[in-house]
């Protein structure tokens, strides 16, 4: 299967975007729409209301660095212990067999981490920076004999 290692790069980009909407279209809504009911949803599991805000921003612009491939890394690791805060005190299972309870942020979690492990991808703002290994590309045509 080295074929699909081909593959890659486009496999990243598309898991970068799907993640990248995913937390823009969360996001966006609890710092313009910040209501009084999701704040009294966090409130009733035990966080802070003022974390609907925070959770906000994290998404918005989290969210937004994931899908440009910008500091993928740190964004998917926040976004992921999010996820995991989210299943700890908002989902927290009556057993590990009842897995449709806590099934979405598992899978957002597992994937963020997934891109915080393995990077942007070669499609990314990310790969120039930071993942080319900084080599700079020597000259063209290296005069013989230096």
């Amino acid at each position: 299967m080295k074929s699909l290692n081909a593959l890659q790069p486009l496999a990243l980009l598309l898991l970068r975007a799907a993640f990248g909407v995913i937390f823009v279209a969360h996001g966006y809504p609890l710092l313009v729409h910040g209501t009084s009911t999701t704040q009294t949803l966090f409130v009733q599991h035990g966080v802070p209301a003022s974390f609907v805000y925070v959770s906000g921003v994290l998404e918005l612009f989290g969210g937004g660095l994931v899908l440009l491939g910008l500091f993928t890394r740190g964004a998917a690791l926040l976004l992921a212990i999010e996820m995991v805060f989210l299943m700890w005190k908002v989902y927290p299972p009556h057993s590990y067999l009842v897995v449709h309870e806590y099934a979405y942020p598992l899978a957002v979690a597992a994937g963020c981490f997934a891109l915080a492990a393995f990077g942007a991808g070669l499609f990314s703002v990310d790969y120039p920076l930071f993942e080319s290994g900084g080599k700079s590309r020597g000259p063209r045509n290296p005069k013989p004999g230096k």
